[in-house]
């Protein structure tokens, strides 16, 4: 595993305008355009944060490369997964999936987890899923509803599939539920629509959707403890606003959804989308912070694609590099932190990985 390099004192990167080459729009709630793929870069060293990061069509990040690069991927045949003589099954994570079903489907069928028909076949196997299932890939919806069949099927056969709460599981509800509603914004007026459309939202993820893929959305946890692993979506220390326990955090996030404030719900969308805390100078401190307060001895999550973290993606210049080349999950902050983002979106890799890590 790579050990990530310093990017200068900050605790926790936000995004300004200057870092970033932004996509035209005809009006902010206007067509979106299929051909951009928003995603983060790593912003300069030397470049001054405001302490209010908002993810408006002012200042959030995007890759403007073309198309998607799909990389193919032979299906492979199932081998179920390896099963303990007693007691739970071994535990695996799924990092950022967004729309990209296809990709998904063959990386459980390589882990064993699920057969050719797509069935769950891992019997006792823990199954995680660190959120981020719609955007910007082509079938959100069907990543959701696999998702659901496999934790129906899991529970079955005495394991489990679950899901943890990414910010794009916040964007999809709030474009739904609040539309062009303004909410309070650092970067001016703001809209959950326009947030989600400049996210690479789907129309067709927005015209399946359901009250059932609300539903399901709506109640997801926040943050999880497993055998030593403290499981979360976003890269950030943000958590530590919601509750100074597991329980605490999700269920002030489950009761700000029921609210169903626009604004409150802006402000979990905004902390959620933050990210890099872990990255820079002082990052293995900010992973102790989350450590000491919710248990575990090492923090995964997803959100901030392990390219980016690399430093492998793009230039300033706009010159196209040979592709991001991710070959598993990325350890930094002092071995702390495991990334699980590959940058499916970008040409990457879809992660499902078994945990420990083998050497």
């Amino acid at each position: 595993m790579t050990q990530g390099a310093g990017q200068g004192p900050e605790a926790e990167r936000t995004a300004t305008l200057r870092d970033f080459r932004v996509p035209a729009y005809v009006h902010e709630t206007g067509p979106y355009v299929q051909h951009v793929h928003p995603g983060d870069v790593v912003p300069p060293a030397d470049e001054a944060y405001p302490e209010g990061y908002t993810p408006t069509q002012r200042d959030l990040p995007v890759i403007n490369r073309g198309d998607t690069l799909q990389v193919p991927v032979e299906p492979a045949p199932a081998a179920p997964a390896p099963q303990p003589a007693t007691g739970p099954g071994p535990l695996y994570v799924v990092g950022d999936v967004h729309g990209y079903l296809d990709e998904l489907v063959a990386a459980l069928q390589e882990q064993g987890l699920i057969d050719a028909s797509g069935q769950w076949c891992a019997g006792t196997a823990r199954l995680w899923f660190l959120g981020d299932f719609t955007d910007r890939g082509p079938d959100g919806i069907g990543v959701i509803d696999l998702v659901m069949r496999l934790s129906a099927e899991a529970a079955a056969a005495g394991g489990y599939c679950k899901a943890l709460m990414g910010n794009h599981e916040l964007l999809l509800l709030g474009a739904k539920r609040f539309g062009d509603t303004p909410v309070n914004s650092g970067a001016g007026t703001a809209t959950f629509q326009a947030a989600w459309l400049l996210n690479g939202g789907q129309k067709t993820d927005m015209d399946r959707l359901q009250d059932h893929h609300l539903q399901w959305m709506a109640r997801l946890d926040a943050v999880e403890e497993v055998d030593g692993y403290l499981l979360l979506h976003s890269d950030t220390t943000a958590y530590l606003d919601y509750g100074d326990s597991i329980e605490a955090v999700n269920d002030t996030v489950r009761e700000a959804l029921t609210r169903n404030d626009a604004d409150e719900v802006w402000d979990l969308f905004r902390k959620f989308t933050k990210r890099f805390s872990f990255r820079d100078e002082g990052g293995a401190d900010a992973v102790r912070s989350l450590l000491d307060t919710y248990g575990g001895t090492r923090v995964v999550h997803g959100h901030s694609p392990i390219p980016y973290l690399l430093g492998q993606v793009g230039s300033e210049d706009g010159e196209e590099s040979t592709g991001p080349i991710v070959e598993g999950p990325h350890v930094y902050a002092d071995g702390l932190a495991i990334a699980m983002d590959g940058g499916v979106t970008m040409a990457g890799k879809l992660l499902v990985q078994q945990l420990p890590l083998s050497s």
